[in-house]
């Protein structure tokens, strides 16, 4: 019996699932670096220049690996949201001076540098345990500056699987596209309605 087993195992060990799922978060993420981040870019040959993603925000996989990964991504996603007011109230005591100038060290003996470390700490907490998830820092770093404020007033499902009607090649596996909701929506248009004569015209 299948007690307690809930999950898929993916045929890997759990270290090995966990590494896979991990990347494939790391992986969404990271798809929505700015186009000028792949300018002279080059593959591990040297010569192949990498191509930025066709569509931002949007991974394909198999069916099976994409439901897997799916709460995985939510959950990232929900951290991170809930450190954006931590975020918000720091920056009312923060300071834009440079660091070890004159002034950033006025700042740090003063009043407003220990009301900043005290609203602060929630957000260094979330970005923590997001990096323990993640294991990568810009993914950590995009997560929080561009990831959650876009789904900051959205409860939960900010991501979507849609299943491929093409299978993969080697084996046929089914595959799916796991992409966040609103970065490549599909705009239903209403058809017109036609406009009849009138018995008055």
């Amino acid at each position: 019996m299948r007690h307690r087993k809930r999950f898929r195992h993916l045929g890997r060990t759990s270290t090995h699932k966990m590494a896979m799922l991990r990347n494939l978060v790391t992986s969404l993420i990271l798809t929505l670096r700015e186009a000028d981040y792949y300018e002279g870019l080059k593959q591990a040959d040297g010569r192949t220049a990498v191509n930025p993603p066709k569509h931002p925000g949007r991974v394909i996989t198999t069916v099976e690996k994409a439901k897997e990964v799916r709460p995985l991504v939510e959950r990232v996603i929900t951290i991170a949201k809930r450190s954006l007011p931590a975020e918000r109230a720091a920056a009312e005591f923060a300071t834009t001076a440079a660091r070890n100038t004159p002034e950033w060290k006025a700042w740090r003996e003063g009043p407003n540098y220990l009301k900043w470390n005290n609203a602060k700490a929630p957000a260094v907490t979330a970005r923590r345990r997001a990096f323990a998830i993640l294991r990568d820092k810009e993914a950590v770093a995009m997560l929080f500056d561009v990831v959650a404020p876009r789904f900051e007033d959205r409860n939960g499902g900010y991501t979507r699987i849609l299943k491929l009607a093409k299978p993969r090649l080697g084996d046929a596996g089914a595959r799916a596209a796991l992409e966040f909701v609103g970065q490549n929506d599909r705009v239903t248009r209403k058809a017109a309605k036609p406009a009849f004569e009138t018995s008055e015209a």
